[in-house]
């Protein structure tokens, strides 16, 4: 603990006065355990008694209490609330351009609107499986004692990018080697490492319409220019890339994010070789490539790259949990020695006991058995969303459903961007959290949408939110009626 005395007076006066202090300005918070008095005395180079005559002091004054068998702590009677931080920051102007950048993007609590909401519809959520926990808790048990506690390669355990390898193999159809593979902390940081690697400031970066909010800051944070490229029913409309080739091209070929439909094979080929004519990179956002429901996946953009043009980008977030942060890149040979340097500047490497835990829970079968009960109960809880938008929500939505991931896009073509706003917020009213489409476009898309997660509540859940749902477009129906100007009567 740190102490300053001010030298005046007794030892045990000057503790006394720095112990209030510290308790008054916050430094020692409510119900903090205080030092034993003999560890305090040696810490401090005090003899045992002047600390016990300064924590009489304190407990007499109440400023600590003690507890019998247990020790002294901080009371809450004479403690003073710490003020807000934002109350004793100073405005300074940006250090950097990069903390310029990041100053002007979006709002970054968008995906955290309605998480105080007891039905919250949040996208992207992987809360399916109700015993991964305790298994999750077994593995890193496990883990803990049979894995050296020290550095480990930065590239990631060899023994877990050899189970990437085999899943990858299986799953997706990429054929890849372990020396290929980098683990990295989730797709945000393999966003991250790219833009490092691959752009200098003013580099152009054509990304999907719409679009991962997420990686448009992370490449407008490093200086990138942003080319907004137009989707449709096929994916990524290829015919709408610059002449110029750009520096690389970022698309979520087996799930458009977060419109939802795949890119189609025709347009992969297409993309391909428009990436090796104009030498440019292509980032393939994998993110929920695994969760089809009612059709096979069509294989992953990497798998057909003959020209090693593709960066592959994986994570265990969405399959597994968000807490998770641990995802991976299936890296080109002339790009491997870059980026496997470039993580190891960021952070010398992902937590090893959870790469070893993660390794076996791959290895015994354990993550298969995950999937195939994710993808059963996701499909069931898809079911239960359509049934219940057709049941309380009939014409008045369009859904967008391609089979597969964790959401699903409504569209709303009768009505407009402030209605659905309005929507939104009695929704929260009523305990629903719904979110636009809007925040993935940069500019509002013609009709107002809403993406629908179905991931984070039970089938139960997903009823209730449906009728809810209903019932606020009830809401906003008569509240439109009653706007109308009455009809005319003919004479």
């Amino acid at each position: 603990m740190f102490l300053e005395l001010d030298g005046h007076g007794p030892h045990y006066s000057q503790l006394t006065r720095a112990m209030k202090s510290a308790i008054q300005d916050g430094r020692l918070a409510v119900g903090a355990r205080l030092p034993p008095t003999r560890v305090l005395a040696e810490e401090l180079g005090l003899s045992r008694i002047t600390v016990l005559t300064a924590y009489e002091q304190l407990r007499a004054e109440g400023y600590i209490i003690g507890r019998v068998g247990s020790g002294s702590y901080v009371s809450a009677s004479r403690t003073d609330p710490m003020p807000p931080s934002h109350t004793q920051a100073k405005s300074i102007a940006p250090p950097s351009n990069y903390a310029k950048r990041a100053r002007q993007l979006a709002d970054w609590s968008i995906a955290r609107l309605h998480h105080d909401r007891r039905l919250d519809m949040q996208y992207g959520r992987s809360q399916v499986n109700p015993t991964l926990g305790a298994i999750w808790g077994r593995e890193l048990a496990r883990a803990a004692t049979r894995t050296k506690l020290e550095y480990t390669s930065h590239q990631g355990l060899p023994i877990l990018r050899e189970q990437i390898c085999h899943y990858l193999a299986r799953r997706r159809g990429i054929r890849t080697s372990p020396d290929r593979i980098l683990v990295v902390g989730g797709t945000q940081q393999a966003i991250t490492l790219i833009s490092r690697v691959l752009l200098d400031e003013g580099d152009t970066v054509a990304i999907e319409e719409p679009h991962y909010f997420g990686a448009w800051q992370q490449f407008g944070a490093h200086g990138a220019s942003l080319l907004p490229i137009p989707t449709d029913r096929e994916g990524l409309v290829c015919g709408a890339l610059p002449r110029q080739a750009p520096r690389l091209v970022m698309v979520t070929p087996s799930h458009q994010f977060p419109s939802g439909p795949p890119l189609s094979l025709p347009r992969r080929e297409e993309l391909l070789r428009y990436a090796q004519a104009g030498d440019c990179w292509i980032v393939e956002d994998d993110y929920d490539g695994e969760l089809h429901h009612d059709s096979p996946p069509l294989p992953a953009l990497r798998s057909l790259d003959a020209d090693d043009r593709v960066i592959y980008v994986g994570t265990f977030s969405k399959v597994m949990f968000g807490a998770m942060r641990l995802g991976y890149m299936v890296l080109p040979e002339v790009l491997r020695g870059d980026f496997i340097n470039a993580k190891y500047l960021c952070d010398r490497g992902s937590p090893v006991i959870q790469q070893a835990a993660l390794a076996h829970f791959m290895e015994d079968g354990g993550f298969e058995r995950h999937l195939r009960y994710m993808t059963r109960e996701l499909g069931a809880r898809r079911r239960e969303l359509l049934a219940g938008l057709q049941q309380h929500a009939g014409a008045r939505v369009q859904i967008a459903d391609t089979h597969a991931g964790m959401h699903i896009v409504v569209w709303l073509p009768d009505y407009s961007h402030a209605q659905v706003d309005a929507l939104i917020a009695d929704a929260h009213d009523r305990g629903l959290g719904l979110y636009s489409i809007a925040p993935h476009y940069r500019q509002p898309p013609a009709v107002p949408g809403l993406i629908l997660g179905y991931c984070g509540l039970s089938r139960v859940q997903l009823r209730e939110a449906m009728q809810l749902f209903g019932e606020c477009l009830d809401a906003i129906d008569a509240a439109a009626r009653k706007l109308s100007p009455p009809r005319r009567q003919r004479a």
